[in-house]
């Protein structure tokens, strides 16, 4: 396993890809622990000077006026991990849970927050032993920092909650702190506020669809040059010329991978004097729509990595001044916005895989048999598949609806904006699983397709494609029920193993 030394360097993708997959182990640098220990330091002399400071002698939220005593410190503190652990539903997925604690490990290393170097090698042990808390994945509104997750994580470290260790059963905290030898942690000044203040659920959410949503596109650029393939398309709109002209990056890429997928094809030269003269627009405008696509996620990207960088605690500790200050890096609606973005940029990029379905089940698009099947009407073929594909395209586009486009104020009126950042990154992870079953409805209307244009042949790569589906899913003579294909299809693209067959033969796609 790779060290990820906290505190080194800024977080890029790759880095958090291994924190996500449990490929990593953590280690606390120098540089960090000394900015830890000396913002530890601010808040103990902050605190002996008798001054409220929000969260560290007062209460929360519109309670922040009541003075807590010395004595009650550490009680004030672990009733706010008790109190704000109100999530709901399912739990978070390992991969989202484990870089939501990695995450939180992170920003709490950046020196703002004010907790103890124990605290932090605790949860850094947690991490180390593949410790998973389980966090209800509904209960918080992205503003605050994302309590009610962070609070469900949080209890684990007081013999408290559930956690899963190395893929094992749920239990009790307390077991799984016995297993580990570790006593119940009593947290200090502001550190249960600093365990729960944070967008670090949001954003460890976000990046995990990213992370999926980048693979998923060059993927996309595969099954769309098989549907233009089977569909006999041109293929002169993905010419390098054409996007030099409007030099969009995302639309450079995916045109050079459509151009690479399709060099060489006998189907190509098949019909390169065919007296078509234009394409539909899901099949010619392709490098267009995916390439927007693109560079939403680019800027998506950059906006969740920015996230993931930032201190998003509150009050910060700026040990260099000896102050805390109380303001709102907990609100997460910069990453909230991205996300929208990219829920709905994923919703497009759906509609118009469903539509290159529906062209490949009109023999006046293709000139092959209408519905994909010889004796049409006997047999329907891929009809149903397309209206699966449109189904799932009706649910994009309600979940593209955005998630901060209304705001519900908490805490009594005194949180009274909310980002709803949470939600929208479970929402564009809802989008791009739709989004990803459209694509195998794509694969496998357009494999039948090239079957159909036997006994020409398409490209190394593309054939490789077909070869990997066809190791899975039969070519279709007769009919039959489409449901188990279509599974079959969806887990290759959910898994990346189509991508894999793919770039084993060419190489990595852009």
């Amino acid at each position: 396993m790779d060290v990820i030394e906290l505190g080194a360097r800024p977080l890029d993708l790759a880095t958090v890809a291994a924190a996500a997959e449990g490929h990593a182990r953590l280690a606390l640098g120098e540089a960090a622990r000394a900015r830890v220990a000396r913002a530890h330091r601010t808040v103990g002399e902050v605190l002996a000077s008798g001054r409220p400071v929000y969260g560290v002698n007062t209460g929360f939220g519109k309670l922040a006026h009541v003075r807590i005593e010395p004595a009650r410190i550490a009680e004030l503190q672990r009733n706010l991990l008790r109190s704000h652990a109100a999530g709901m539903g399912p739990p978070l997925p390992p991969e989202e849970t484990r870089l939501s604690l990695f995450l939180r490990i992170h920003t709490l290393a950046l020196g703002h927050s004010g907790v103890s170097i124990e605290l932090l090698e605790r949860l850094i042990r947690l991490y180390n032993e593949g410790v998973l808390p389980v966090i209800p994945e509904q209960g918080s509104v992205g503003a605050s920092g994302d309590l009610a997750p962070f609070a469900h994580l949080a209890l684990v470290l007081l013999g408290e909650g559930e956690a899963v260790r190395r893929g094992g059963a749920r239990r009790s905290g307390a077991a799984v702190l016995a297993e580990l030898g570790l006593p119940p942690y009593v947290p200090g000044p502001k550190e249960g506020l600093a365990l729960i203040n944070g967008t670090g659920i949001t954003a460890a959410i976000g990046l995990r669809v990213a992370l999926q949503a980048r693979a998923f596109l060059r993927l996309a650029d595969v099954v769309g040059s098989l549907s233009v393939e089977a569909s006999r398309s041109s293929p002169a709109p993905f010419h390098e010329r054409v996007a030099a002209a409007r030099p969009h990056p995302g639309h450079a890429a995916a045109a050079a991978n459509v151009r690479r997928l399709l060099e060489g094809s006998a189907i190509v030269e098949s019909h390169r004097d065919c007296a078509k003269v234009q394409d539909p627009y899901s099949f010619r405008c392709l490098p267009q729509i995916h390439g927007a696509v693109r560079d939403a996620l680019a800027h998506v990207e950059d906006v969740l990595l920015r996230e993931a960088n930032s201190a998003t605690d509150n009050p910060l500790v700026f040990a260099e001044e000896g102050t805390l200050v109380s303001a709102g890096n907990f609100h997460a609606q910069a990453a909230a916005l991205a996300l929208d973005y990219l829920a709905a940029a994923l919703a497009v990029f759906a509609a118009a895989a469903e539509r290159r379905v529906d062209g490949l089940m009109n023999e006046q698009v293709t000139g092959l048999p209408a519905f994909l099947t010889r004796e049409s009407g006997l047999r329907s073929g891929f009809m149903m598949a397309q209206v699966t594909a449109a189904a799932l395209v009706g649910e994009a586009r309600v979940l593209a609806h955005p998630a901060t486009a209304g705001t519900v104020p908490t805490g009594g009126g005194q949180e009274d904006h909310v980002s709803h950042g949470p939600y929208a990154a479970r929402k564009a992870g809802q989008v791009l699983g739709l989004a990803q079953k459209i694509v195998a409805s794509e694969l496998l209307a357009a494999a039948q397709g090239i079957d159909l244009l036997r006994p020409l042949r398409t490209t190394p790569g593309l054939e490789a494609a077909h070869a990997a589906l066809r190791e899975r899913v039969p070519r279709l003579d007769e009919d039959r029920p489409l449901a188990p294909d279509l599974e079959a299809a969806y887990a290759m693209v959910r898994t990346g193993s189509l991508l894999r067959a793919v770039e084993d033969t060419v190489g990595r796609l852009e």
